[in-house]
């Protein structure tokens, strides 16, 4: 069955440069947003709802259809062989380059984290925090969406004396149909997306450019003025006044490094996470949304969360748990995902190069979530010798341009008037979904610029 994702052919026409951009200038804008993800679009939406010119650009499209795997690998980051880009090291990076960015693909999960961080630099988003999830309609993912595997993983977790609660989630828990593939893009629209607010900034007046990958940042004396980049058409140059780079933390870093601020792309932290999974009679996890419970209990002290969680897709578990993973039975299929707070020792260099190694801290936080993970789900029935514990991958990339560090307490660089508003500028793991936290971060600093 084919599924369709379409999006207002007449709205967005009138707001896309179709005009050839080869050795041009654009229209001097107020403000130059780069990328369209949970910080880009929420900034866009913040500053173009308050009457100012803003410009977005997006590297990636509008994908028309999502929802499947075969969907994914146009916007899932891969290398020519349609495998998942690594670190140098071999750590899986899960990346998406599309208009909304990894929100698209994102398991909906909404929680708070580095909140006292941020108020240790006097960033109180408390106000921002409670206004984003009034908007994106986030509230604990109900018991009745549950398979009866994650039922069965709830009990068995108490039994062990652990607790298993609901995930908060920025879903419409009526419309999910429990695919389970929220990973690919919910094509029932069910879950927010940075497209909601990249729409309503769209609708404000904002203007939007697509498939145009920023090099550069332009400055005169310690001034930004414009971006340096590459459409469609060729070189492309913008003047702005103030210029936002949430283009994520694989490409803002470049961007900065580009832009003589030598020191961005040092500290990377990912969210390492491992996926163990079990062989259980009767039982799978395949029809419901993913990660809908989670134990937070030893986050603090011990530096990970557990989550019921699978990927059902062959493919996909040949790719992070090769072939034993790929002749796993689906249906037979139990998991939880162990995901940590990693040590920020990786690095993103000019080239576009990842340097992200595991530590001997990361392997103590994987080994030890891996191992409560393996008593609870041979406590619902997995049989033991079945239980295989995945590659450690990562898709909270991060820290690359630390506020404290890359930028100041206004999230500005040492070039005035350019800003990082995405996970770059997180002062360290969160080792929890940071999506809220930045869309939180977002309004603030569209805010701050505006008073």
């Amino acid at each position: 069955m084919r599924f369709t994702f379409l999006i207002e052919k007449s709205t967005l026409c009138n707001h896309i440069f179709n005009q050839s951009t080869k050795g041009g200038n654009f229209t001097e804008y107020e403000y130059i947003v780069v990328g369209s993800g949970a910080g880009g679009a929420t900034i866009a939406r913040e500053l173009s709802k308050r009457g100012k010119n803003v410009l977005i650009i997006e590297a990636g499209k509008y994908e028309r259809k999502i929802g499947t795997f075969k969907d994914s690998l146009r916007y899932f980051e891969t290398t020519g062989y349609k495998t998942p880009r690594t670190s140098k090291e071999g750590i899986i990076l899960w990346r998406t380059i599309m208009a909304g960015g990894s929100t698209v693909v994102s398991c909906a999960n909404g929680t708070r984290c580095l909140q006292e961080e941020f108020k240790d630099f006097g960033i109180n988003l408390e106000k921002e925090f409670q206004e984003a999830e009034k908007e994106m309609k986030i509230a604990p993912t109900p018991e009745s969406l549950l398979s009866e595997a994650s039922l069965r993983i709830k009990e068995a977790s108490e039994e062990l004396g652990y607790t298993m609660e609901p995930m908060p989630k920025f879903l419409d828990f009526t419309k999910c149909v429990r695919c389970g593939s929220c990973t690919f893009g919910c094509f029932q629209g069910a879950k927010w997306t940075a497209l909601d607010y990249l729409n309503d900034a769209i609708a404000n007046g904002a203007n939007v450019i697509y498939e145009t990958k920023v090099k550069q940042v332009i400055s005169e004396n310690g001034n930004a003025k414009g971006i340096r980049g590459k459409g469609k058409d060729g070189y492309v140059e913008i003047k702005g006044d103030n210029i936002i780079l949430a283009a994520g933390a694989l490409s803002t870093p470049i961007i900065l490094q580009n832009s003589r601020i030598s020191e961005a792309g040092r500290n990377l932290f990912i969210d390492i996470l491992v996926n163990v999974y079990g062989k259980a009679k009767g039982l799978n996890q395949v029809s419901e949304p993913l990660m809908a419970l989670v134990n937070h209990e030893f986050h603090e002290e011990k530096g990970f969360i557990l989550s019921p969680h699978i990927n059902a897709n062959k493919t996909v578990r040949f790719m992070e748990a090769g072939i034993k993973g790929f002749m796993m039975p689906t249906n037979k299929l139990v998991g939880i995902m162990v995901k940590t707070a990693d040590d920020a020792s990786g690095r993103v260099y000019p080239d576009g190069t990842v340097s992200k190694a595991m530590t001997k801290d990361d392997w103590k936080r994987v080994n030890e979530g891996s191992s409560i993970a393996k008593k609870i789900l041979e406590n619902i029935g997995a049989e033991p010798k079945s239980i295989l514990v995945s590659k450690p991958q990562g898709a909270h990339v991060g820290g690359v341009a630390a506020i404290g560090n890359v930028v100041d307490e206004n999230l500005e660089t040492k070039i005035r008037n350019l800003y990082v508003c995405d996970a770059s500028v997180l002062p360290k793991a969160p080792g929890l979904p940071p999506i809220l936290t930045i869309v939180a971060l977002a309004k603030w600093l569209g805010k701050t610029l505006v008073h």
